[in-house]
C-alpha cells in the first residue's frame, strides 16, 4: 500500500491570530478554525485533558494544508523554534512563491527575518529561509526559467 497524499503539516504557535495573519499574508487561505478537546483527542495524541485551538490554512492550489495549533492545556513543554537547520527532527516547511522579493517585503512588514541570504540554485530556483515572528523556520522558493508560471 502506498501513501495516498500528505494531508497537512502541523505547527504549534503561541499567538494564533498573528500566525493566521502571517500565513494569510503569505497567500494561504483560512479554511476553518475549531477548538479540539475530549476523550477522542486525548487518545489520539496521548495527551490527557488537552484543549487546543486549531486553524487549517490551505494553499491556493487546494492541495496542501498547514494546521496551526495553540495549546491551552497542557502547557507547551519544549521549544524548537530557534534550532539550527542541522538539528534532528522536523526542520521547516517550504512554499513556492511567485516573487520571492515581493514576498520578503510583505512578510518583513509582519516581522519575518531573513535567516541567511536569498540565493540562486543553478537556473532553477531562488531560495531562502526566513523565521516568522514566533521563530518558526519557513523556506521560500521561486521557480526560474521556462517552468515558472
Amino acid at each position: 500500500m502506498t501513501v495516498k497524499r500528505l494531508d497537512n503539516v502541523g505547527i504549534v504557535v503561541e499567538d494564533m491570530e498573528a500566525a493566521i495573519e502571517f500565513f494569510t499574508e503569505l497567500g494561504l487561505n483560512l479554511e476553518g478554525r475549531a477548538p479540539i478537546e475530549g476523550d477522542w483527542a486525548d487518545r489520539v495524541t496521548g495527551l490527557r485533558h488537552q484543549r487546543v485551538d486549531i486553524a487549517m490554512m490551505r494553499t491556493p492550489d487546494g492541495h496542501s494544508c498547514l494546521e496551526l495549533s495553540r495549546f491551552l492545556a497542557p502547557p507547551v513543554i519544549a521549544d524548537h523554534r530557534n534550532a539550527p537547520v542541522n538539528a534532528l527532527g522536523y526542520l521547516r516547511v517550504m512554499f513556492t512563491v511567485e516573487d520571492i522579493d515581493d514576498t520578503l517585503a510583505r512578510l518583513g512588514k509582519r516581522g519575518a527575518q531573513l535567516v541567511g541570504e536569498v540565493v540562486q540554485y543553478e537556473n532553477t530556483y531562488r531560495l531562502c529561509y526566513i523565521r516568522n515572528p514566533e521563530g518558526i523556520l519557513i523556506g521560500l522558493a521561486q521557480e526560474l526559467g521556462p517552468q515558472a508560471s
